[in-house]
């Protein structure tokens, strides 16, 4: 069988949900949009909610569907934990300004994924208290949230050629702003990755290795032989005029690099083409992550973005209900830069201080 260019083939799949095999019993969730389609469409994937205050209830997550003739499919999501905004924001204004006659393709923009948690401004969701970034694959069967995995990767990461997932640190972190890739075993899908990464042309672009990357959608698309890039564009609960730019430059400067988008379109009013420097960076190992192993008052002691060496004091904890017991300082276990750091002026056991991003080796 030939594939054309740019085209998966899904072999003996069951038309009621075109990404389940055959004798799977179709995702319970219905779009409103017609994803084959060319134009512009906005609607709502269908989820269904019955609840105490509406009986036949859905949520409905807002979806737009962009094509125009045969090129890549770039699906594009946002707010898979709730209390994140530049990605959000950045897609909606690209769902209400894109002009399908300037792309070559199709997108699949979903803003606002985990709709529950946004409206409640929480990581998790409010309806099942499930990380929908740790659900993945899904399941039909499951909660809301595995419903809206399972759907996710069913029907709309089996329909793109890349994946597009925006995060930033939410209310408890702080990020440099950067795009994230994974380090990858597939030596072909790695460079295919890295050249988009730099293409985004944030800050930093980090070549993460997780502690946990179970249930992750980064994962479940890397399974496919997919590129997937994802994103930490600043947090605290908060957006700035900064991050904010850095964003809508990404996301128009990743729709160029792989050829969605033309050179002369600028739906985000960024303006000419221009790539900023990134610099390469990744996280080798556990050391680099700072879980703080006491609870108390949290002093931050080098900044967000300074550069530090091995040894060098990052945060102290300070024990509010003891004044005499001595703080406890936690140190670099690089040489690096302060990528991340935690935000609330009180810390607990377990939680993650500080992440010391090195610079990434030269290939």
């Amino acid at each position: 069988m030939t594939t054309p260019p740019n085209e998966t083939p899904v072999l003996a799949t069951n038309p009621a949900s075109p990404g389940a095999p055959l004798g799977e019993a179709p995702s319970r969730i219905a779009a409103t949009v017609d994803l084959g389609k060319d134009g512009k469409q906005h609607g709502y994937l269908r989820v269904p909610h019955s609840r105490n205050d509406s009986a036949w209830g859905f949520v409905q997550i807002p979806i737009t569907v962009v094509g125009k003739g045969r090129g890549p499919t770039i699906l594009l999501t946002g707010a898979a934990h709730g209390d994140e905004y530049e990605g959000p924001i950045s897609l909606m204004k690209l769902s209400r300004a894109i002009d399908p006659d300037s792309i070559t393709g199709r997108l699949i923009i979903v803003p606002a994924l985990n709709l529950p948690a946004v409206k409640s401004a929480t990581r998790l969701s409010p309806i099942d208290g499930v990380n929908l970034n740790r659900a993945y694959p899904g399941g039909r069967s499951g909660s809301i949230s595995a419903m809206i995995a399972d759907y996710v990767y069913r029907e709309l990461v089996i329909a793109a050629d890349i994946v597009v997932d925006f995060h930033s640190g939410g209310k408890t972190l702080d990020f440099v702003p950067c795009a994230v890739m994974h380090q990858l075993d597939d030596e072909g899908l790695f460079q295919q990755t890295l050249e988009a990464l730099k293409a985004f042309g944030a800050p930093v672009g980090l070549v993460l290795r997780e502690l946990d990357d179970e249930g992750m959608l980064d994962t479940a698309v890397e399974s496919l032989g997919k590129p997937f890039i994802s994103t930490e564009l600043g947090g605290a609960g908060r957006v700035t005029a900064e991050t904010m730019a850095i964003t809508d430059r990404g996301v128009t400067n990743l729709l160029r690099h792989f050829g969605v988008l033309e050179a002369s379109a600028d739906p985000l009013g960024i303006g000419p083409a221009a790539v900023a420097e990134t610099r390469l960076m990744h996280t080798p190992d556990a050391d680099c992550f700072i879980a703080s192993e006491h609870a108390g008052m949290f002093e931050m002691v080098a900044d967000l973005g300074a550069t530090v060496r091995k040894g060098d004091p990052v945060g102290r904890v300070h024990f509010h209900e003891d004044a005499s017991a001595p703080a406890v300082t936690y140190l670099a276990g690089h040489d690096g830069l302060v990528l991340s750091r935690h935000c609330p002026g009180l810390i607990q056991r377990g939680d993650c201080l500080a992440v010391i991003a090195t610079d990434f080796p030269s290939r």
